[in-house]
């Protein structure tokens, strides 16, 4: 029963298995998005001024440092994902394809390290 057409199953053209992952990982980062970023909102909120000095020690704290580093990265998963299925919709040319494969898995994580690294350097007391 049911594993698609005749010609499906002779060619292996079936189910990948992998659509359920990709969507509950979907879901599961955009609720993190929501949890992480009304942290962020609130706890900003909550500042008694925005000068760079009150901002930089609030972030040299542990606890908005690391809702920081899990909101970059949460982030740019989510974002990673959304635009990894336009280019499975959208994009049908092989060197297309490439391109924008090379880019979708490259400028998220470099964006996603650069971010992190800069939390940890404020975090950890750099200059």
């Amino acid at each position: 029963m049911g594993n698609g057409t005749s010609i499906g199953r002779v060619r292996g053209l079936g189910s990948s298995h992998e659509g359920t992952h990709h969507w509950l990982t979907a879901r599961l980062t955009a609720v993190g998005n929501l949890v992480l970023i009304t942290f962020l909102v609130v706890s900003l909120a909550l500042l008694p001024d925005y000068s760079y000095a009150t901002v930089r020690g609030w972030v040299a704290r542990p606890v908005p440092s690391i809702a920081l580093i899990l909101i970059m990265i949460n982030t740019f998963t989510h974002a990673r994902m959304g635009v990894q299925v336009m280019l499975e919709d959208y994009v049908h040319e092989e060197g297309g394809k490439i391109a924008a494969w090379l880019l979708v898995n490259i400028v998220p994580f470099v964006a996603a390290a650069f971010g992190i690294l800069s939390v940890l350097r404020i975090a950890l007391g750099g200059a």
